[in-house]
C-alpha cells in the first residue's frame, strides 16, 4: 500500500487547534478518495524528537555508526536510533501532510527540530566536495502544507512573503518532492463569522487538492 505521513505540529489538542482540525479534515477526505493509502501519524509535540548535537554526528552531517555508535551513552544511542526510525518513516511515505500554526511569522520550533533530524547526508541529501543534492526524486512524492494564523496578514497570505511556507516549499522541492500544495487559513482569533468563512474557503481548497492528488 501507498503511505500518507501526517505530521501535525501544534501543542494544542486537536479539538481547539484550527491547523490540526483542518489537517484531519484533509487526511480523512484524501483517504476516502484513495483507499489504497494507509496513514501514519507523527505528532511532533507528543513524540520524542531528538535534539541534534555533535555527539550524534560525524563529518558531512551524517549519523554516527559502528565503533562511534558503540561508544555513545545509552541516551545518545536512543537518540540515534530514533533519528534512524524517523528518516526511514519519511522515506517510505508517498504523500506528506504537515499541519502547523504560524508562530512568529514562521512555524513552531518542533518542525525545524524534526527537519534537522531527517535531512542528513546519504539519507535525504548527498553532500560531496563538488555538490549538494536531494535524494527524494527516486519516486513520485507530494507534500501538502496546511498553515493557520490567528490574525490577518494580507501581504503575507498573498504569497509575496510567507517565510514558514516558503522555507518548507523550497527545502522539500530541493530534496526532490516536486508536487507541493498549500492551504492557508488566517483570522482564527477574529470574529467567529469571519473565522467560519475562512474555514469554509479552506474546505473548498481541501476538496480541490484531494482531487488534484487523486491516484
Amino acid at each position: 500500500m501507498k503511505k500518507l505521513l501526517y505530521i501535525p505540529v501544534n501543542s494544542k489538542p486537536e479539538g481547539i487547534s484550527t491547523s490540526k482540525k483542518m489537517g484531519r479534515q484533509f487526511v480523512n477526505s484524501f483517504l476516502a478518495e484513495n483507499p489504497d493509502y494507509m496513514i501514519e501519524e507523527l505528532d511532533l509535540f507528543n513524540e520524542f524528537i531528538p535534539e541534534i548535537n555533535h555527539r550524534l554526528l560525524k563529518g558531512w552531517v551524517e549519523l554516527v555508526s559502528g565503533p562511534s555508535y558503540d561508544a555513545l551513552s545509552i541516551e545518545d544511542k536512543k537518540a540515534v536510533d530514533k533519528i534512524n526510525d524517523l528518516i526511514n518513516q519519511f522515506l517510505l511515505a508517498d504523500i506528506y501532510v504537515i499541519a502547523a500554526p504560524m508562530w512568529s511569522l514562521s512555524f513552531p520550533y518542533k518542525l525545524k527540530q524534526y527537519i534537522d533530524c531527517i535531512v542528513l547526508n546519504n539519507r535525504l541529501i548527498s553532500l560531496t566536495p563538488k555538490e549538494i543534492k536531494g535524494l527524494l526524486d527516486n519516486k513520485d512524492r507530494a507534500m501538502v502544507y496546511i498553515q493557520s494564523a490567528g490574525g490577518i496578514y494580507p501581504k503575507i497570505f498573498t504569497g509575496a512573503f510567507n517565510p514558514g511556507v516558503d522555507y518548507v516549499q523550497d527545502l522539500f522541492k530541493f530534496l526532490g518532492i516536486k508536487r507541493f500544495e498549500k492551504i492557508l487559513i488566517q483570522g482564527n482569533d477574529m470574529h467567529p463569522v469571519d473565522k467560519q468563512e475562512e474555514i469554509d474557503r479552506a474546505t473548498k481548497d481541501i476538496d480541490k487538492i484531494v482531487k488534484k492528488l487523486k491516484g
